[in-house]
């Protein structure tokens, strides 16, 4: 069985989808919807940058989502594939969640560059600059990152926001409380604690503004059954009704991504090979949870034609 995976924020990067763009009209044709959709040349962004423009969150989302998709639409159309018929489930992290739905006919393409769009300008504005942080705890349990926050919190916010493989957790919240939480890992089982450079707290309850621009939007979407069914990050478990759907978008603003168990549960379902769209990072990921399984990442246009073949 295969999953199909798509990236969050962090992969963007200053030239991304230059290269498919140049090779393919199917690439061009999504960037080309995308700015037309959200009213902004994105993918002169993606190509020119400036990098400090690009890794604006706003601006990161549906970057990223782009590229992702561009880089599925070449396999499905160039080379024969779809989605329904080569993939079981999907998923995405964070902002990939979106990108999975798109990928399955959930939510088309345009209305997924208008949401990320929204969602990334909510997420950073939800939060006074300075007021919040994040921590990746490495070499911590799930079980240990619960505890180094609970202990962290101290009347301010703390929460494990991504579980993302195993020795590999992030918290976020108030800055203080995330500082403390790095001064006392490694006493609590941690190898170390590491302050991110990060421009928001992320995936905890001071996003919950940003939550709730994101429920009436949402409401307002037409989401569609996807074609294949979709691990939620808050739940690690699949699901495929559209209310349920528009529902776990809403709660994973502010909820944790539980990547690792996602991983893990597709491995128990029957998944043995992963398949990464657009960047390189989550099939590191996988293959720290699941060793057996194999993991791939598709970016250039000969990584599209290698899997072509084999699919």
């Amino acid at each position: 069985m295969r999953a199909f995976l798509f990236p969050g924020q962090g992969s963007q990067a200053v030239g991304m989808g230059k290269a498919l763009a140049d090779s393919s009209a199917v690439a061009r044709d999504v960037f080309q919807e995308i700015d037309e959709a959200i009213g902004q040349n994105l993918f002169r962004l993606m190509t020119e940058g400036p990098e400090d423009e690009l890794t604006l969150t706003e601006n990161a989302q549906p970057a990223i989502m782009a590229n992702a998709i561009a880089t599925l639409r070449v396999l499905e159309r160039e080379g024969g594939i779809r989605i329904s018929e080569k993939a079981h489930f999907v998923a995405g992290h964070s902002l990939g969640e979106y990108t999975a739905l798109c990928a399955a006919g959930g939510i088309d393409l345009a209305t997924t560059a208008k949401l990320l769009k929204l969602r990334g300008r909510a997420m950073q504005h939800a939060v006074p600059v300075g007021v919040g942080g994040m921590a990746a705890l490495l070499g911590a349990t799930l079980e240990q990152a619960q505890a180094i926050a609970e202990a962290a919190a101290q009347g301010e916010v703390c929460a494990v926001a991504n579980d993302n493989a195993a020795g590999q957790v992030v918290l976020s919240g108030h800055i203080g409380a995330i500082e403390r939480a790095v001064a006392m890992a490694k006493d609590m089982g941690a190898k170390r604690g590491m302050i991110l450079n990060v421009s928001a707290p992320f995936h905890c309850a001071l996003m919950q503004p940003a939550a709730d621009q994101m429920f009436h939007r949402l409401k307002a979407a037409r989401i569609e059954t996807p074609l294949v069914a979709l691990y939620a990050n808050v739940l690690a478990a699949p699901i495929t009704d559209p209310d349920q759907i528009r529902a776990r978008l809403v709660e994973q603003t502010t909820g944790i991504v539980r990547w690792r168990e996602t991983m893990l549960n597709m491995a128990e379902a029957g998944v043995d090979t992963f398949v990464e769209f657009g960047a390189k990072l989550l099939a590191p990921m996988v293959k720290r949870t699941v060793p057996d399984a194999a993991a791939t990442s598709i970016v250039t246009m000969d990584d599209i034609e290698a899997l072509a073949k084999v699919m």
